[in-house]
């Protein structure tokens, strides 16, 4: 099914899986000095309006893998007339001790699907159409590639002769960690200069992406110093950032944000006194209320500010360590 037709069909999905690659971009890039901002999730063609960075790339492979992963899963489920599970292979022999079996979700539908709508969104043919295209590609071989086994034992007693085995989609999550490492080795392609929509041009670019692996991120151009404010670019630069340094979940890259997006970016760290107001020791009363008391808390918070008479300049890696420094604020 193509054209206005499969758009209608579908359009719930796409946008719930557009909406999802968007939430998993901010989570993945929350302390990060690049954080996934509003105005950086339009999948727009137009090339002056966005930068063709490797931010770009993994807000359109995200994108692409939210709405192949959903497309997937609703199918699975049965929201669709014209797809159900994926049976093509069962029956046959998929490694030592066991077969394929049991209903495993049609990825194939998910991304045929996906390709068709997402892609048409690109109208150009030029280097940044072809790195967005790219891009796009690479986020459905990411939904592919984190394709889980499940199996299921047969056998005498409870005896394990044999496994019935299926493929499951993962947790987003799994895609968009996997996807953040492929951001991070993203591949640059320099062809943004002379390369236009001439015959030659085309077939330049063409050559040029077919020898990168579409599991691949590509981009065109470097990525701006996020840590200034570039009102030109949007950018509002890592000064009033909050920033984490505290706290037996945090993971290695949290606990390192206030030197990333503070200190690395020539700026002190500020630390603020909040009080938190929630609803605690809620009792259910009979009939039919729910009462709550009122719980306050305080709690530390971490932001990026000036420093006393230094306005943006960066400083060396000795002397930040000199310099940092906590100023409470009362």
């Amino acid at each position: 099914m193509t054209g206005p037709k499969a758009y209608l069909i579908y359009s719930s999905s796409v946008a719930a899986g557009a909406q999802s690659g968007i939430e998993e971009c901010k989570y993945q890039f929350a302390w990060d000095r690049w954080n996934c901002p509003e105005r950086a999730l339009q999948l727009s063609t137009h090339s002056s309006l966005r930068s063709a960075n490797r931010e770009t790339a993994f807000v359109h492979a995200i994108s692409s893998a939210g709405v192949m992963y959903t497309l997937t899963r609703n199918c699975s489920l049965g929201d669709f007339d014209n797809c159900g599970c994926d049976d093509t292979r069962n029956g046959q022999r998929g490694g030592p001790g066991w077969l394929w079996g049991g209903c495993s979700d049609n990825v194939g539908f998910g991304e045929a699907i996906s390709k068709q709508l997402v892609d048409a969104l690109e109208t150009g043919q030029d280097a940044r159409a072809a790195m967005n295209l790219h891009n796009n590609e690479a986020g459905r071989k990411a939904v592919k590639g984190t394709m889980q086994r499940t199996c299921k034992c047969h056998g005498v007693s409870g005896a394990c002769t044999t496994q019935t085995c299926w493929l499951q989609l993962p947790e987003f999550r799994e895609v968009g960690n996997y996807l953040k490492e492929k951001y991070h080795w993203a591949v640059k392609v320099d062809l943004l200069r002379g390369a236009g929509n001439s015959a030659a041009s085309r077939g330049a670019i063409t050559e040029t992406f077919s020898s990168i692996s579409r599991k691949e991120l590509v981009h065109l151009e470097d990525s701006p110093d996020y840590c200034l404010e570039n009102r030109t670019l949007g950018l509002p630069g890592m000064e009033g950032r909050e920033c984490l340094k505290k706290g037996k979940s945090l993971n290695k890259w949290e606990k390192r944000s206030c030197k990333r997006l503070c200190v690395e970016c020539g700026l002190a760290v500020e630390e603020r006194k909040a009080e938190l107001v929630s609803s605690c020791n809620c009792k259910f009363h009979w009939c039919c209320a729910v009462k709550c008391e009122q719980c306050r808390k305080t709690v530390t918070k971490y932001f990026c500010v000036k420093k006393g008479g230094q306005r943006g300049k960066y400083e060396s890696a000795g002397s930040r360590k000199k310099n940092l420094r906590l100023r409470k604020k009362h």
